[in-house]
């Protein structure tokens, strides 16, 4: 473990299980010391994590790549989360972020362990492994990247089409926790395309009374993520961490 600087930032870097993985500390902690996991691409397009990162919450990344939110990764979060909560008394439930694939992580962690998470956001996120990267509906695909999830899942690609393994084959167990979800996607997505993704986790979870807000921005594809004015998101956010350390 050894202590770095990040964005100005003390960040505390660690190997767990043979993966790295780190936190950045605010400069003071919020109350109830929440925090902020980026389940994938930690730095990119984060306004929002950077403006909670000044109002004291902690950031936080393992790196799970290559495991598309596979029972294997799922494993690995549960160490994660119970190292950081142990050692650095951080709050017992996560906002977990998920952005593009790391919907898969964020999901279906929910969906497994959904006492350890105060809320989700999700953007622009991949919720169907067909979606992305199968590519076997109106997206592109990505064939590596394919053949890699597969292989985290132990699947064939026709066992893939039955296998009910990823987030929108678990959207009940999310929504009988009541877990709030924020989603943040461009309608012009040709990559992880929103009908296929995002339009269907709202259907399903508004139907099963999950509170779930979407910003759908016109025009835009898979990027750029999130939005450069990030009140909207921080608010979000800030609101659902003070509710769950209320409770």
């Amino acid at each position: 473990m050894k202590i770095t600087r990040w964005e100005g930032y003390d960040q505390v870097v660690f190997e767990l299980e043979g993966r790295e993985g780190f936190l950045v500390l605010p400069e003071g902690f919020a109350e109830g010391r929440p925090w902020i996991w980026r389940a994938e691409f930690f730095g990119c397009f984060d306004y929002a994590d950077r403006a909670l990162l000044r109002e004291g919450y902690v950031l936080a990344y393992y790196g799970l790549s290559n495991m598309y939110g596979s029972p294997a990764a799922i494993d690995g979060m549960k160490g994660f989360q119970d190292f950081v909560t142990r050692l650095f008394g951080l709050a017992e439930k996560a906002a977990l972020f998920g952005f593009s694939r790391g919907g898969l992580y964020a999901f279906n962690y929910a969906a497994t362990y959904p006492e350890r998470v105060s809320l989700l956001y999700l953007d622009a996120p991949v919720l169907d492994i067909q979606s992305w990267p199968g590519g076997l509906g109106e997206g592109v695909g990505a064939e590596n990247e394919w053949q890699e999830c597969l292989a985290a899942y132990g699947l064939t690609e026709d066992e893939a089409r039955t296998a009910k393994v990823s987030p929108l084959d678990r959207v009940e167990a999310v929504a009988a926790a009541r877990i709030p979800i924020l989603v943040v996607a461009g309608d012009s997505d040709d990559v992880v395309p929103l009908a296929e993704n995002a339009a269907i986790l709202e259907k399903r979870y508004r139907k099963l009374g999950g509170a779930l807000k979407m910003i759908v921005k016109p025009g835009i594809g898979h990027h750029p993520h999130s939005l450069e004015q990030p009140e909207e998101i921080v608010d979000f956010i800030r609101e659902h961490t003070q509710i769950n350390r209320d409770i």
